[in-house]
């Protein structure tokens, strides 16, 4: 008998150390961490064995060709990886649907360097607090997509942007509020001409497609007098020279908060004051099709800039036998990503750092 509460007790600690571990691990290492927890050797063989199958498909919908024999074959060979990573995924994150996505054929790594780029986080020393808010009416869902204050799902495409994606979205929900105007924003003037600076952290500077800070975007945009309209400044994903047109600018900030840890406050934040630009760890997002994902472990670090939109419940959790809350996440990965864009997170525990890093931003009624 002492020798199985002997067992169980080491069982338990194990666990426990699992869970400390992730708890702990930054972005690089969430990949190692989850094969821990879920060994490559329960592969689905079945699965893999349609391997080929998955890969005509995977290339027919999102065109894809590659130019050589052995560049195919070494993707192929990535894709069959990243079918056991999303079977993994799906282990620990079983009320969202991991499978085949736009980037399949990408290494994590490759795919880190091409489509993240959240700077490091610290907002700056200076940088408002947002005043707590009142919480106690707050409706059980909410989306900003049904008041007409978002815009439509953007693709930032093989550049690391998406701070400027956040950036300009919770801009464009703050003009709504101010003007009653839907505007797209430009992200190209931010990639071109934010090259803002924390000047307490080294290297944390706003730097186009090799990542940024939405807060420094936000210092870039009052100091320089505003962003203009998409289609005068129009993506391309790339980096360039500043093309900046102050005359044609059609909207302002007039100033940013940080806002509380505090989910209450971050609901109460988003229903007041428009969307929220927030950063969050992606490391479940490569694999994501659809659901409420609700990994059983995450990391902290943040790599991701997105933009929170709503609230709601809903994709009753396996465990509990009971509706999930989420927040609903507008992301910079186009329309055939995801949920059409989107992504759901549940809410309650800090899920993959989204309550961490959360601005709020207002903006100029002229």
């Amino acid at each position: 008998m002492a020798r199985y509460s002997l067992l169980a007790l080491l069982l338990l600690a194990a666990v426990a150390t699992a869970v400390a571990t992730a708890v702990m691990a930054d972005a690089e290492n969430d990949d190692i961490l989850i094969r821990q927890v879920v060994p490559d050797g329960e592969a689905d063989e079945d699965h893999l064995l349609n391997a080929e199958h998955h890969f005509s498909t995977f290339k027919a919908r999102f065109g894809k060709s590659y130019a050589t024999k052995e560049e195919h074959d070494h993707r192929f060979g990535i894709f069959k990886s990243n079918l056991r990573r999303a079977k993994m995924h799906a282990k620990l994150d079983p009320s969202a649907v991991h499978g085949v996505t736009k980037f399949s054929d990408l290494t994590p790594a490759e795919f880190r360097q091409q489509y993240l780029g959240l700077k490091p986080l610290r907002f700056p020393a200076h940088a408002q607090k947002a005043p707590i808010l009142p919480t106690k009416d707050l409706p059980e869902d909410f989306d900003w997509r049904d008041k007409g204050a978002v815009t439509n799902v953007k693709d930032q495409g093989s550049c690391g942007s998406c701070w400027s994606f956040s950036t300009t979205g919770a801009l464009e929900g703050a003009h709504f509020l101010a003007t009653g105007e839907l505007v797209s924003l430009s992200e190209q003037q931010l990639v071109d001409c934010d090259h803002v600076c924390d000047p307490e952290q080294y290297g944390a500077c706003d730097s186009g497609c090799n990542g940024g800070l939405m807060n420094n975007a936000f210092e870039y945009i009052i100091e320089s007098g505003g962003v203009q309209r998409e289609k005068d400044y129009p993506y391309t994903g790339k980096d360039g020279s500043c093309k900046f047109d102050k005359s044609k600018v059609v909207a302002f900030v007039s100033n940013y908060s940080v806002v509380s840890l505090d989910e209450e406050q971050i609901a109460a934040n988003l229903v007041k004051n428009g969307p929220l630009a927030v950063g969050i760890n992606s490391v479940f997002m490569q694999t994501y099709v659809g659901g409420v994902s609700c990994p059983y472990i995450c990391g902290k670090s943040l790599d991701h800039g997105v933009l929170l939109v709503g609230f709601g419940e809903g994709a009753y959790a396996p465990i509990r036998l009971k509706k999930k809350p989420y927040w609903i996440i507008k992301n910079s990965w186009g329309e055939n990503w995801g949920e059409n864009g989107y992504y759901k997170i549940c809410r309650g525990r800090n899920v993959c750092g989204v309550d961490s890093m959360v601005s709020t931003v207002a903006a100029i009624h002229n």
